[in-house]
């Protein structure tokens, strides 16, 4: 008799194989064919061996996770899937079910932790998935998957997406939670392939990737699509998009209207499901046809599976249609294990009882009325709330929960750590840390008949926002990702979700931010300004093993643009006052102000796009003004042009004192004129479409005034802005081909731009340096100085003029020393006066 478990070994290699060279991932610049997956799957599979063990795989959305998971499959060994980035969650299932195997990650692929030459395990023949339900991960129950569950579930899924081998799928969500290991399955079963990635919606990358690859779908849990309006998803040009999937929770109806009007206007279809882990992720689908008119129902079975509804003792569910849902199918659960024996188990349930209450509308599709047991599901994740209250039990703390499919509320009785132990709960529970509000009280709130009042509990947060607690003095409260934001960017409300770029962060703030954050983390993670606060915030438990070498105490690495900026600075003054002679530094800030509007001004689309760019050129705006304008009053060197920002279009062309300011002017020309430009419609398409070839366009452009091929009429400063443009493009060079060409403009174009060769080394040197190094080593007894003089550059250029003249006689190193002093002093009350204008802003609001 043929097993599951043989039909398995015997097809699924081959099934992978036979899709021959057609694309199946997608990754990094990479593409492999199905051939080549096969092929890794093979030699994998025979690295596992024949004889059948229990694996254990903390899978990330990259090729050697997949390829893992696969070979586990195709050679038939049973497999654990967790997350990579939750290593307790992995420590307590290895304590708790011995795995003969564990992969994990490891530098330059997975490493492969052979416990046993054979199993210990009785591993029943049709056993082929382990999950954490519906995504939580630290519980020792698991929902045990067959491979006919596999297949018959992602044959389904495939049937009503109608997928074919043309498809591309962007993983937005991670494998080992059922809802992204089903897209993965149902793709890999048809022959379509896979944008295999780990970036977030909020990541500019993400949407350029997805372009570049063509990617016809993406999966979205409810959070996900707040995300989405956070970054401007309904103006964005996606000419691939087929559909987007929608589970992991019940979607607002609003939203679903929404998004369905919006897919209908785009060309593109939104499919509402309904699912659970026991049902190997899907259970139902709502026809995006109806998904106007029937926004709160989550439709109809998936092919091959049924539902019926039961009558539930106790509750008001009058009439036949009303009651506990059930739902019938192939791809119904083998049951759970609970512990190791529990492995041996074959089929212990045959239908499914999902524990939501339902009922039939007058158009046939089931809608769900709310929950029969007190279980809440946050992004996707489903959370018990009795396991809260056990989980807090077990460190001794009485508490009672409650919560909506946003957050958790939890009331603690007594005096406890609150911010600790929802730390603590929340990586208990795999939640991010936004979604778990505690509250201390004296005594649990109790009805008459002593029970938890829980609708009390419900409404804790409504009474804190009514009376907020005293916020502690910033020198005893301990710094934090989110408190390091709050103060840079004069925020508040940060969700875990939120990036720094998000939240509206700029080329000024950066440095502050990014020199705080090293020293919290102990390093600066790349790309850290487009990752969400939850994945930067430190991993207590690796504190107490990490080793901190002798080139760590004594140099801490600084964003390379922001070493620029303080050497440049210091390099502009120290040759304007004659302390020593070296040119070309200005123009290598005009190149890194190019790479910063490419890194910071470019996030999110329409109205938010311009809010933010435009606030930016005023940070730059309002200071120079003000300062100018004083520099008028005081003496005779300037012109009411110079306040305004206009002498060097207006301006005599002879050079000046009233030129002294022309670096400040010609910044802000070029990002009014970028912010006009994407400011028109198809421009603002052109740029998110190419986001690398868009800046090499208007870099050819800018060409034209540096060869003088065109006049622009313009005082000479202006064709700085082909440098610029350079900049914008080292940002978007996102690889080694594209890095390369960057680098081979610049040793072509710099070369004669000045009458000096070392002011053109010196340019050169500075965007080679953006191009192939995001950091660079500072003595750490310098690194406070170094950030401090990048935060006050555009400060200390403005009053350097006015300071060093009196002061040249008693010596020209004072008179530099001085000038430095004075631009930061500038700084730190403009600074200042930003924040109380704010307050008086969120004051005026409030009232």
């Amino acid at each position: 008799m043929t097993t599951q478990l043989d039909h398995a070994r015997a097809s699924f290699a081959a099934r992978l194989a036979g899709f021959g060279d057609s694309p199946a991932i997608h990754v990094d610049g990479l593409t492999l064919t199905y051939r080549e997956l096969a092929g890794r799957v093979e030699d994998l599979a025979a690295r596992l061996g024949s004889e059948r063990r229990l694996v254990a795989l903390a899978a990330s959305n990259d090729v050697d996770s997949l390829v893992a998971y696969l070979a586990a499959l195709a050679g038939g060994h049973p497999l654990i899937l967790l997350p990579e980035d939750k290593p307790a969650a992995l420590a307590s299932l290895v304590a708790a079910y011995d795995p003969d195997v564990v992969l994990q990650p490891a530098q330059g692929g997975l490493r492969l932790d052979e416990r046993r030459p054979g199993s210990r395990h009785d591993l029943h023949p049709d056993l082929a998935l382990l999950l954490s339900t519906s995504g939580s991960t630290g519980s020792p129950k698991l929902v045990r998957l067959s491979h006919a569950n596999l297949q018959a579930n992602a044959e389904s899924i495939a049937t009503y997406l109608g997928i074919t081998g043309k498809d591309r799928a962007a993983t937005t969500l991670p494998m080992s939670y059922c809802y992204g290991l089903s897209v993965i399955n149902s793709h890999l079963l048809r022959g379509a392939s896979l944008v295999l990635t780990g970036l977030s919606v909020v990541d500019p990358c993400f949407w350029e990737l997805f372009r570049r690859q063509g990617a016809t779908s993406f999966a979205a849990v409810p959070y996900t699509f707040e995300l989405l309006e956070r970054v401007g998803f309904a103006d964005m040009e996606l000419p691939s998009l087929r559909y987007v999937t929608q589970a992991g929770g019940r979607l607002d109806p609003d939203r679903v209207r929404h998004y369905a009007d919006l897919g209908r206007r785009q060309g593109w279809d939104l499919f509402v499901m309904y699912g659970q882990t026991e049902a190997t992720a899907r259970m139902a689908y709502l026809p995006p046809h109806l998904a106007a008119d029937h926004a709160g129902a989550i439709g109809v079975p998936v092919p091959g599976g049924s539902f019926r509804i039961d009558p539930v003792d106790g509750l008001d569910c009058s009439g036949p249609s009303q009651g506990e849902l059930v739902y019938s199918g192939p791809n119904v659960m083998l049951g759970y294990a609970e512990a190791p024996d529990d492995l041996a188990l074959g089929r212990t349930v045959t239908e499914l009882r999902t524990g939501d209450l339902a009922r039939v509308n007058d158009a046939g599709l089931y809608e769900l009325l709310g929950r029969r047991s007190r279980f809440v599901k946050i992004v996707g994740l489903r959370v018990d709330l009795g396991q809260v209250e056990r989980l807090l039990a077990d460190m001794g703390v009485t508490a009672a929960s409650t919560g909506s499919d946003r957050s958790i509320v939890v009331a603690i009785e007594g005096r406890h750590d609150t911010q600790l132990l929802a730390k603590v709960l929340a990586q208990g529970l795999g939640l991010p840390r936004a979604a778990v509000d505690l509250h201390a009280v004296d005594e649990l709130p109790r009805l008459a008949t002593g029970k938890i009042d829980y609708p009390a509990v419900a409404a804790l947060p409504a009474a804190r926002e009514a009376h907020p607690p005293r916020e502690p003095s910033p020198a005893s409260a301990p710094d934090s990702v989110r408190r390091i934001f709050e103060d840079t960017l004069e925020r508040t409300g940060i969700s875990g979700t939120d990036t720094f770029v998000s939240l509206g962060g700029d080329s000024l703030s950066f440095v502050a931010a990014s020199v705080r954050l090293e020293q919290l983390l102990g390093h600066l993670p790349p790309d850290w300004h487009v990752t969400a606060v939850r994945d930067l915030e430190p991993k207590p438990q690796a504190a107490p093993d990490r080793k901190i070498s002798l080139r760590q105490r004594l140099l801490a690495p600084v964003d390379t643009s922001i070493v620029l900026r303080a050497v440049g600075i210091v390099f502009i003054v120290s040759t304007h006052i004659g302390l020593f002679e070296w040119q070309g530094m200005a123009h290598v800030l005009i190149a890194a102000a190019g790479f910063n509007f490419a890194r910071f001004q470019l996030a999110g689309q329409g109205v938010a796009r311009l809010r933010r760019q435009l606030t930016s050129v005023a940070r730059i705006v309002v200071p120079s003004m003000v300062f100018i304008a004083f520099a008028f009053l005081v003496t005779d060197r300037y012109s009411p042009l110079n306040i305004v920002l206009l002498n060097a279009i207006l301006g005599p062309e002879q050079v000046t004192t009233q030129w002294h300011f022309w670096f400040i002017e010609v910044i802000v020309y070029i990002l009014l004129a970028m912010t006009a430009l994407l400011a028109i419609p198809w421009l603002q398409r052109g740029e998110r479409r190419f986001p690398f070839l868009y800046p090499l366009a208007l870099f050819g452009a800018g060409l034209l005034t540096r060869f003088e091929l065109m006049d622009p009429d313009v005082p000479h400063t202006v064709p700085a802005f082909w440098l610029f443009a350079l900049g914008w493009a080292v940002a978007r060079a996102r690889n080694l081909p594209q890095r390369c060409l960057v680098t081979a403009l610049a040793l072509l174009t710099v070369p004669g731009f000045f009458e000096n060769p070392n002011r053109d080394l010196t340019v050169i040197a500075g965007i080679l340096l953006l191009t192939w190094l995001p950091a660079l080593p500072v003595p750490r007894a310098a690194s406070r100085l170094t950030v401090l003089l990048a935060s006050a550059s555009m400060h200390i250029y403005l009053v350097h003029w006015l300071v060093y003249p009196p002061l040249a006689n008693l010596g020209l190193p004072l008179a530099v020393g001085a000038s430095l002093a004075a631009g930061v002093a500038y700084w730190a009350a403009c600074n200042k006066a930003t924040a109380a204008l704010l307050r008086l802003r969120a004051g005026t609001r409030r009232s």
